[in-house]
């Protein structure tokens, strides 16, 4: 049994299947409650993962290989790589969410795989030589491992550990939208990154002219209702000093997505116990600040698929997929916590942000190395046993 209906509740039945088990997926929501209207950048781990499973998405989104990050006051502070390129070319790729999501419903169909519709988890306990699942509609399953891929707001993980650590909030709101008719400045399919004087910015511009566009302003203390909040007016204000073309996007833009506070979470001590575990956001959401949310996610399907159809057993494969996995995901949660916190300095700490930013940057151009090659160079090897 997967709970959640998710990137890696879809892909934990893909890889599950792949490896020989069967599985049916639980989403607490109708089929029309996909997150329409974010986007998100995949890096090449994260393709990397996909092309094991057989997943292509060359047909979502646009390439974009390249970021410059530039300051408020129209300074480039650098130029880099998103990330190297696998042996055949392919670069990291920005989507929109709601097209990641039917894609991979619809790869999952193909493999015969069921999608419950309207299940949300309300208790799950072991039967011994299994899991017994209970949802807030009344109805119950019973499967051989329960799979929790439900998110922020893991249920699974409080039914592991009721004293797991909840969703932290990082301090900053996220909301973006799309734009035409309006020129940036900027290459196409480059996704630029401006440390603005009081928010952070980013766009990308797709091969049709449509520029997507994401802003995080700081907040020191979570909103209510992000998304009914007049964004349009405050962004205004918060760009207004800055060079750049992000007051021109912001005009551009008809309707803006709702907005949101962003999360991570810190180190979860328990994923699993009784036939039961968690990945992906449920156990170890990271701040979108570097784009990993989604490659952790999916790494972790084909990790623990690999453990399921190698080990004796699940508690065997249990402990080997936290073995393979809890240092790298701590480690990239902790990345995202640290660059993040870039991005909610104050004005006396720009000035020496963004100088250090400019020598950082220019180091690696010079050396051409970059010291977060780490996290893209990641490989799973499916025909691997794992340990």
């Amino acid at each position: 049994m997967v709970i959640g209906g998710g990137i890696a509740g879809t892909l934990s039945a893909i890889a599950l299947r792949k490896a020989g088990h069967d599985a049916v997926i639980y989403e607490a929501y109708d089929k029309t409650a996909d997150q329409a209207g974010a986007f998100l950048t995949l890096a090449v781990n994260a393709l990397d993962a996909l092309r094991t499973l057989g997943v292509d998405i060359g047909d979502l989104g646009f390439d974009t290989p390249e970021i410059t990050i530039t300051s408020g006051s129209g300074r480039l502070l650098g130029r880099l790589p998103h990330g190297s390129s696998l042996p055949d070319g392919t670069t990291s790729r920005t989507v929109k969410r709601a097209d990641l999501y039917r894609t991979l419903r619809e790869h999952a169909l193909r493999r015969g795989l069921r999608i419950e519709y309207g299940k949300r988890l309300v208790d799950a306990s072991g039967t011994g030589d299994g899991v017994r699942a209970s949802f807030a509609d009344g109805t119950t399953a019973e499967g051989d491992l329960l799979i929790g891929a439900d998110g922020l707001r893991s249920r699974t993980r409080h039914l592991i550990d009721p004293d797991a650590p909840e969703a932290r909030y990082t301090g900053l709101l996220t909301l973006g939208g799309y734009a035409r008719g309006v020129t940036t400045g900027g290459e196409p399919g480059v996704m630029h990154a401006i440390f603005g004087k009081r928010c952070f910015f980013t766009h990308t511009t797709h091969p049709d002219g449509e520029v997507w566009w994401a802003a995080n302003p700081a907040q020191r203390t979570e909103l209510t209702s992000p998304s009914t909040y007049d964004w349009r007016a405050r962004l205004v204000e918060l760009f207004r000093h800055d060079r750049g073309p992000a007051l021109d996007i912001i005009a551009a833009t008809d309707t803006f997505l709702p907005g949101w506070n962003t999360y991570d979470i810190p180190s979860v001590p328990r994923w699993h116990r009784d036939r039961m575990i968690i990945i992906g956001d449920a156990a170890h959401a990271t701040a979108p600040s570097i784009g990993q949310g989604a490659a952790m996610a999916i790494e972790d399907t084909v990790v623990l698929a690999t453990c399921l159809r190698d080990a004796a057993g699940p508690e065997a494969a249990f402990a080997a997929y936290e073995r393979q996995r809890r240092a790298r995901v701590e480690r990239v949660v902790a990345q995202g916590n640290r660059t993040g916190g870039w991005k909610t300095l104050g004005p006396l700490a720009r000035v020496p942000r963004d100088f250090v930013m400019r020598l950082a940057m220019s180091r690696m151009a010079k050396t051409g190395h970059d010291p977060s090659q780490w996290i893209y160079d990641h490989h799973i090897d499916w025909e691997h046993a794992a340990s």
